[in-house]
């Protein structure tokens, strides 16, 4: 945090007398994970897994599998680790599937510095061709926004979960350019030179507008505490995706959802087709483990009903 204000008055200056050496250190910035390598409880959920590698773009991608059966793959979020959804691998073992996960380009322990949305649905279609077709796919955050992505590139998966998807870049670049007073012209300079360098524009990550096309049943689960990715992305993921399930909680915060053993009871009942939808005059009272947090539930964009009134 104190580094903030630092490099605030270092954009102010360099913004007005080298807008374009801003321009360049702000893509630097933007792009680079600031990560972590992984807990105790995530190398341990590792260790016990079959150990692969691909290459995506020329990088070496760490992937890890356990067991048989179906493929479930799990897919972390920004400066996150594949290992970092290790809570929903045991009961997913339990009920047959085979799970599979890997740490995304410049993530973990994966080769590279620099990585985006497509650097990381580039190296999930890689573990895909390695792996085999996915049942299923739980993804967090930035991963969801990847899996979209590699979803209109031609992945098929029976299932999708998406636990605290982000909309889009435009979000967090706002908050990246607000948090660190980078300069719009500099903000604007630094999309430019990164679209370049992506041959793609930020225009075409826009998930919701994406999601309109999908097919996939998609269960959306985010909180609305979630102090890194605003609850109303996930939201407008599942009201714009055609069929999509909506599940919010409060209290769990943009991390700690993932380890929610109600939030996880309810993503793997999804994975296994269990995904009726309750009636909204008499909702049942589902993941319990959530409370204190409030729960809704429904089918988006309308059919929706409150099991935990909000206080």
């Amino acid at each position: 945090m104190t580094l903030k204000w630092p490099m605030r008055t270092a954009f102010t200056i360099l913004g007005r007398v080298a807008p374009g050496l801003a321009a360049i250190w702000a893509l630097d910035l933007f792009f680079t994970p600031r990560g972590r390598r992984g807990s105790h409880r995530v190398n341990t959920f590792l260790a016990a897994a079959r150990r692969f590698e691909v290459s995506a773009g020329g990088q070496n991608v760490a992937g890890w599998s356990w067991g048989d059966g179906p493929a479930v793959y799990l897919v972390h979020g920004w400066a996150g680790v594949g290992g970092q959804l290790a809570a929903f691998g045991p009961p997913l073992l339990a009920g047959g599937f085979r799970v599979v996960t890997f740490d995304a380009p410049g993530h973990g322990v994966s080769a590279g510095r620099r990585s985006s949305i497509l650097h990381f649905a580039d190296a999930l279609q890689q573990v895909v061709a390695k792996e085999g077709k996915p049942h299923a796919v739980i993804a967090h955050s930035l991963g969801a926004a990847a899996v979209v992505r590699a979803f209109t590139q031609g992945l098929e998966a029976r299932r999708a979960v998406f636990v605290g998807p982000t909309g889009g870049p435009r979000d967090w670049s706002e908050r990246f350019r607000r948090d660190l007073g980078v300069p719009g012209h500099v903000m604007a300079a630094m999309r430019a030179r990164s679209e370049v360098w992506l041959g793609a524009s930020w225009d075409d990550f826009d998930i919701p507008a994406l999601a309109r096309r999908q097919t996939v049943p998609l269960l959306v689960l985010h909180d609305r505490d979630d102090a890194e990715v605003p609850w109303s992305d996930g939201s407008a993921i599942a009201h714009a995706w055609p069929g999509a399930r909506l599940v919010t909680t409060t209290g769990l915060g943009h991390r700690r959802i993932l380890r929610d053993e109600g939030v996880v009871s309810q993503v793997v009942s999804f994975v296994r087709g269990e995904d009726a939808l309750p009636d909204p005059h008499h909702p049942p009272l589902v993941g319990t483990s959530m409370a204190p947090p409030s729960i809704s539930i429904g089918r988006s964009p309308d059919q929706a009903s409150s099991v935990r009134p909000r206080a």
